[in-house]
């Protein structure tokens, strides 16, 4: 069974929607490198927000979302529908670990995902399904986080043992914060051909007119596993409120550095 470790309220649903609006979707996008006529597949779409994004790069194409969460599923279809794009994209109910594609299977130029694969038990069964379903010689891309690589400079007091917690959670569900650098073997493993690979970089600094968003995104990443890292007994609780005051701290002065990237993998069906 998957486990989202932060959860789907109302204020991560807005820190998705705001990470993917401001933050990813172009630099991503740029690197898929579409030719305006793929059929494409998107596990794990969310909101659907890269989805419409990709669905609009390829106007003689078309792109299907899938998404397991009941709840996200509905407000992809509800942003699309409040941004006059209710046909633009078709999403799906699915489970990226137990794939029904029907007679699609094989159909697709490219199967996309991005996000989903630290967030499940088995990575690699989500890549294989992936995989069948592209057409011989279709595209596999995979873009996760490897947890691993993120930095704060000058750092907060306490941020990093704070940090390593956050990761630890995630081996106490049976998820793996470090996929990023997997994403290779995983194409490989799956059956594909690895063609690429590269950093999508995440971060920013003060000065920068993103930086305040990106400073609320990686506050909110870890006050969304509070409760999991709290209920496990890996950071004490006032602890943990004291180290995130150091962050909000940190995130004002002037000379604050955020280093962070997302890992990025491409591979082809043979």
């Amino acid at each position: 069974m998957s486990i989202y470790i932060h959860g789907t309220d109302d204020s991560e649903q807005r820190r998705l929607s705001l990470m993917n609006d401001v933050l990813l979707n172009s630099a991503m996008l740029r690197e898929m490198q579409l030719r305006g006529n793929e059929q494409i597949l998107d596990l794990g779409s969310g909101l659907g927000q890269f989805t419409r994004t990709m669905a609009r790069a390829v106007p003689n194409g078309h792109a299907v979302g899938i998404e397991r969460d009941d709840a996200q599923l509905a407000q992809s279809r509800k942003l699309a529908e409040n941004d006059g794009e209710a046909k633009l994209a078709e999403f799906r109910a699915g489970d990226a670990l137990a794939l029904d594609l029907g007679d699609a299977w094989g159909t697709f130029d490219v199967a996309h995902t991005r996000f989903l694969l630290e967030h499940i038990p088995n990575p690699l069964a989500a890549v294989r399904s992936m995989v069948r379903a592209v057409r011989p010689g279709g595209r596999i891309i995979l873009a996760d986080d490897d947890h691993g690589v993120m930095r704060l400079w000058p750092e907060p007091a306490g941020w990093m043992s704070l940090w390593e917690a956050y990761m630890r959670a995630y081996d106490r569900i049976g998820n793996d914060p470090f996929v990023g650098r997997r994403l290779v073997q995983l194409l490989h493993e799956a059956g594909a051909a690895p063609v690429r690979n590269t950093w999508i970089f995440f971060g920013g600094c003060a000065g920068m007119e993103t930086f305040p968003t990106l400073a609320a995104n990686m506050a909110g990443v870890v006050n969304s596993a509070r409760d999991a890292i709290v209920s496990m007994h890996l950071f004490e609780a006032d602890a943990y409120d004291r180290v995130m005051a150091e962050y909000v701290r940190w995130s004002q002065r002037p000379d604050a550095a955020l280093w962070f990237s997302v890992a990025w993998a491409e591979g082809v069906r043979g």
